[in-house]
């Protein structure tokens, strides 16, 4: 099945039911959409009195009730069945013939809207300009924003970082500001100041968040650092974030983990001061309202909601297997890493943050029984679990090489550790609603890996497609304890590839 982006279908379905008039925020973006909008939620629900807010991201994580959220839960079975049911109806009676992200994304402007949620915040699918999230409204969009943009979806975007920002630019609306993260690529911004010249009201770049020393009187006691054995999980980082020039800048703890999140935080933080100037006076009622309650928050209330922000599956730590599933015969527990990259440049990101995270460990000390008997530093295992999707012109190198192949111009990192690495690969559970996409058979991901690492430690899961990617994970994670186990230091094992692999594995952890 092909993905066929045109808006002619989901305009004349959608025409079919009432308006869609809740306020919007709408996120287009490479990376960092999902954060962004994470961190949106959080904060909006600290507003006195709280919003109540709607939240649409795609894809789903481990069901399809996740990426329609309000006040950061999921919608029910019945309640989505329900509006579905109804959406699916309506497009056989009239023939639309909308694809199935079509049709998920009219549900959830229908439950959204039936709700009266006080805010939706809602993420392009893919691009902006053509994407079905690009429906909405005009007179429903309060503003619109732009991520960190990189090559991902060329055969549908353009081959170039030039023609994707082009195409996210579309998600511009006319009398409306559009708020844009800080980005590695310097032609991003001048092409989406080229397209949205005399249509938006203003072009915000929002400034990153920065790093700052701890705070003791605001923070509290410092944090416990980060160890795999006993594991304790990273602390939130302080920062500092600069809105208004004329203003101080603001001390927050983040923690969501990674660098990127710095410029997601900056990008979240220029929306809610912006909403926050915004003249209600000019505005619908449901609109006014809304700006009224944000108005309503202080730095207080930011700096907790930020402090409590989540999400899942985007260097998430967990332990494996949970403590309720631990038996006499099976005592080793991981910790287990997880993390959606999925294209270039975020497992970049993925592979900067391993490194910097294995080098602030203490090492761990044994003694040599021969020779000197001077102490040595313990190696640390590093397994990763990889599974990828099949969506060219990217290749399986283009995002195996960042994670299994640091870039020889940058130091090494990990001074005073020796890594052992060991490389599981297998098939991940094709997504619901999403026929379209499938994974690269493990064997030619094993041909990629062992051309990067031929001295790896390696694992792969057959070819057939027959056998359930579940059961293949299941094997995955029995071979990374049993690693784990056999090894004399810390361990650390990393989920990662595709967030459709993830999701496995948080369907494993729910068993």
């Amino acid at each position: 099945m092909s993905i066929d982006l045109t808006l002619h279908r989901i305009e004349a379905l959608l025409s079919r039911f009432p308006p869609y008039t809740r306020p919007t925020i709408h996120i287009a973006g490479t990376n960092g959409k999902g954060s962004v909008s994470a961190i949106l939620t959080s904060i909006f629900l600290a507003t006195n009195p709280p919003s109540s807010v709607g939240r649409f991201n795609s894809p789903h994580l481990v069901s399809i009730l996740d990426c329609i959220t309000i006040d950061d839960k999921p919608v029910s079975q019945a309640v989505y069945m329900s509006i579905r049911d109804e959406v699916d109806k309506m497009n056989f009676r009239e023939g639309t013939g909308a694809s199935s992200f079509e049709l998920l994304t009219i549900t959830a402007l229908l439950i959204f809207e039936r709700s009266q949620v006080d805010i939706v915040i809602c993420e392009v699918g893919m691009g902006g300009r053509l994407d079905a999230t690009n429906v909405i409204p005009d007179d429903a969009i309060m503003i619109s924003v732009i991520t960190s943009v990189d090559l991902d979806h060329q055969a549908f975007l353009g081959s170039t970082v030039s023609s994707i920002a082009r195409e996210k630019a579309g998600i511009a609306r006319k009398g409306t500001p559009l708020v844009i993260s800080f980005q590695n690529h310097e032609d991003v911004i001048p092409v989406v100041k080229q397209v949205t010249s005399g249509i938006v009201t203003e072009l915000i770049i929002a400034q990153p968040a920065i790093s700052r020393d701890w705070d003791e009187q605001l923070d509290g006691p410092e944090q416990v650092k980060f160890s795999l054995s006993p594991f304790q999980s990273p602390p939130a980082r302080p920062v500092l974030v600069q809105g208004s020039p004329s203003e101080p800048p603001t001390k927050l703890l983040l923690p969501l983990q990674g660098d990127h999140q710095l410029a997601n935080l900056g990008v979240a933080w220029t929306v809610v001061e912006t909403l926050g100037l915004m003249n209600s006076s000019a505005a619908t009622g449901a609109e006014s309202a809304v700006l009224t309650k944000i108005r309503s928050l202080t730095t207080g209330s930011i700096r907790r909601a930020v402090e409590h922000c989540t999400w899942p599956g985007r260097l998430s730590f967990h332990s494996y297997p949970p403590e309720a599933a631990i038996t006499e015969q099976s005592t080793t527990r991981m910790t287990v890493l997880v993390d959606g990259a999925h294209n270039q440049a975020s497992s970049q990101t993925l592979a900067d943050y391993i490194q910097r995270l294995l080098a602030s460990l203490t090492p761990s000390r044994t003694k040599i029984t021969a020779g000197t008997g001077e102490p040595r530093t313990k190696p640390i295992g590093l397994t990763y679990i990889l599974g990828l999707s099949h969506s060219p012109p990217k290749t399986a190198n283009d995002v195996l090489e960042p994670l299994l192949k640091p870039a020889q111009t940058k130091p090494p990192p990990i001074s005073a550790h020796s890594v052992n690495i060991g490389i599981a690969i297998v098939r991940f559970t094709p997504p619901e609603g999403m026929p379209w996409v499938k994974s690269i058979s493990p064997s030619h991901l094993a041909n990629c890996v062992r051309a990067l690492r031929p001295d790896v430690d390696l694992h792969v899961a057959p070819d057939d497609e027959v056998s359930h990617p579940n059961n293949q994970l299941n094997d995955a994670l029995a071979w990374a304890a049993k690693r784990t186990a056999d090894f004399d230091g810390d361990n650390l094992v990393v989920v990662a590839g595709s967030l459709y692999l993830v999701a496995d594995f948080y369907r494993a952890l729910q068993k």
